[in-house]
C-alpha cells in the first residue's frame, strides 16, 4: 500500500469531549506510523492546548490554529498570526459590546476579565450538546486548565480570538467590523452558534494542509482526513479520502467519504482497520 499522510481532528476525533483518550486511538495512531504512514493532527486548538498526552502516543506533527500554524517534527512550517493592531481593535470591540472572550496563542490561552464567570453557562451547554458527562457540574478551569486569567490582552502573537456569542447579531455584527479577519461560529450552526471567532483572514485547515503537502514533497492523492464537524469540512474535502465520526454532525457527514463510528466506540481504530491503514 501507497504511504499516506493522515489529518486527524482532535475533539471529538481522536479524544472524546471530555478530554478522554481511547487506547484503540493510541494503537490505530502507533500502528498507522510503523507500517510507515505519516500522522498529523489538525486542530482549531493551537500548540498550548496540545497536552503532552497527545504528543506522547507519537505524531508527526501538527496542524493547529484552524490552519494557522503547521509543524512538522519539531519544525515550524507556517505561522501566520493576527498582528498586534488587529488583536487591539478586536480586543477594544469586544469590551465595548460586552463580550467576554479568550485569546489563542501557543504560548497560552489568555481570557478577559469575566471570561471565568460568563463563560461558565456556554462551557456548560457546549458539553451537554456533545453529550458529555458530568456537564452540569463543570468549571472553566476545568475545560481550560492551563488558562491564564490575568494576562496581557494586547499581543502579537495570536492564532485565533473566540468570544461568547450573546446573539447571532453578535457574529453579524463582528464579521461586519473584521473584514480583515476570517470570522466563524462554532458550538452551534447558525441562531444556535455558542462562540464566534476571528483568525487570520483566507487560512482555513486545507490552506495549511497544502503548505504541508508542498513541505513534504507529498501528494494530495495520497491524504485521509478525519473529522467530526463543520469545520473539518474544508479538510475532508480537500484531501483524497475523507471519514466523519459516528458522533459528528449532518454537515460533514454528507462530505465524508465514509461514516465510521463514534470516538468512544474505536471508531479512529475500525476506520484505520478499514483503510488498510494497519
Amino acid at each position: 500500500m501507497k504511504k499516506k499522510v493522515i489529518f486527524l481532528d482532535v475533539d471529538g476525533t481522536l479524544v472524546d469531549y471530555e478530554g478522554n483518550l481511547p487506547d484503540s486511538a493510541v494503537t490505530a495512531v502507533q500502528k498507522a506510523r510503523a507500517n510507515g504512514h505519516r500522522v498529523y493532527i489538525c486542530t482549531g486548538r493551537s500548540k498550548a492546548e496540545i497536552y503532552p498526552n497527545l504528543w506522547e502516543i507519537g505524531l508527526d506533527g501538527m496542524i493547529g490554529g484552524n490552519g494557522s500554524y503547521v509543524e512538522d517534527h519539531g519544525h515550524t512550517i507556517l505561522h501566520r498570526l493576527i498582528t498586534r493592531e488587529q488583536c487591539i481593535r478586536a480586543v477594544d470591540w469586544l469590551h465595548e459590546r460586552g463580550l467576554e472572550f479568550y485569546l489563542e496563542s501557543n504560548n497560552g490561552l489568555f481570557a478577559s476579565e469575566h471570561f471565568e464567570e460568563k463563560g461558565l453557562d456556554v462551557i456548560r451547554e457546549y458539553a451537554r450538546r456533545k453529550e458529555q458527562t458530568g456537564a452540569d457540574i463543570l468549571t472553566v478551569r476545568k475545560v481550560f486548565p492551563d488558562m491564564i486569567f490575568d494576562g496581557e490582552l494586547y499581543r502579537d502573537d495570536l492564532n485565533k480570538i473566540s468570544f461568547i456569542l450573546n446573539s447571532y447579531a453578535d457574529y453579524e455584527a463582528a464579521c461586519k467590523a473584521f473584514p480583515d479577519l476570517q470570522c466563524g461560529t462554532w458550538g452551534g450552526k447558525g441562531e444556535t452558534a455558542l462562540f464566534g471567532d476571528l483568525g487570520v483572514k483566507d487560512i482555513t485547515k486545507a490552506y495549511a494542509i497544502d503548505s504541508l503537502l508542498a513541505h513534504l514533497g507529498a501528494d494530495a492523492a495520497d491524504t485521509i482526513a478525519f473529522g467530526d464537524a463543520k469545520v473539518d469540512i474544508p479538510m475532508l474535502e480537500y484531501c483524497a479520502y475523507g471519514v466523519a465520526m459516528g458522533g459528528g454532525g449532518p454537515e460533514i457527514k454528507e462530505a465524508a467519504d465514509y461514516v465510521t463510528a463514534d470516538v468512544t466506540e474505536d471508531g479512529l481504530y475500525l476506520a484505520f482497520e478499514k483503510l488498510g491503514l494497519i
